[in-house]
């Protein structure tokens, strides 16, 4: 589905600042990013409180706003506005709730989950362990830029754009590159 002239229309609004053009944007987009705020936590089995769901939108819209709309600037019209958006509070989501259950288990004392090493075909292969302690002993089986990307990506939440032009890694091997780690860590794990 291509780019609408109504969302084509708001996206400039925000972009040249105009008058309530944020307020309309939110306005347009605040079901759809609450409903992907739902899935994904469901989709985790993790069972949001109203506040959480609403802190968690608004992660989203403040990512959205970050760096004067550089989300926003950034697409490229190929997909609906709607899918783009979808995408990024999915991304922005994952990451927000990875950074709760990475702090929430800093210094706790259970067993390491080895099956939590997602499969290749999660849709975003978060690396699920019990605890930070456990994921850092394990990826001490890797070096060099394997380990960096690794790192990156499942420690420090960061995009395959960020972690292409930090390490010098083409984007596209990125992904790759996570599924042999990930295939590393299983054996170690084992």
């Amino acid at each position: 589905m291509a780019l609408s002239d109504i969302d084509r229309g708001l996206l400039q609004q925000c972009l040249a600042h105009k008058p309530r053009a944020w307020e309309n944007f939110v306005d347009r987009f605040l079901g759809l990013v609450l409903h992907v705020v739902d899935h994904t936590a469901q989709s985790r089995s993790i069972r949001l409180t109203a506040q959480d769901r609403e802190d968690f939108a608004a992660d989203v819209f403040l990512a959205i706003v970050e760096d004067d709309y550089a989300i926003l600037r950034r697409f490229r019209g190929d997909a609906s506005l709607a899918t783009y958006l979808t995408v990024v509070s999915r991304r922005v989501v994952v990451r927000e709730l990875l950074k709760r259950k990475t702090a929430s288990r800093l210094g706790g004392n259970g067993s390491p989950d080895v099956d939590g090493l997602e499969s290749a075909g999660d849709e975003d292969g978060e690396l699920r362990m019990s605890n930070r302690e456990e994921v850092e002993r394990l990826m001490d089986g890797l070096k060099g830029p394997e380990a960096d990307v690794v790192r990156m990506f499942y420690l420090e939440g960061k995009s395959y754009q960020e972690i292409s032009s930090q390490v010098g890694m083409p984007e596209n091997s990125i992904g790759p590159t996570l599924s042999r780690a990930r295939a590393k860590l299983r054996r170690v794990a084992e």
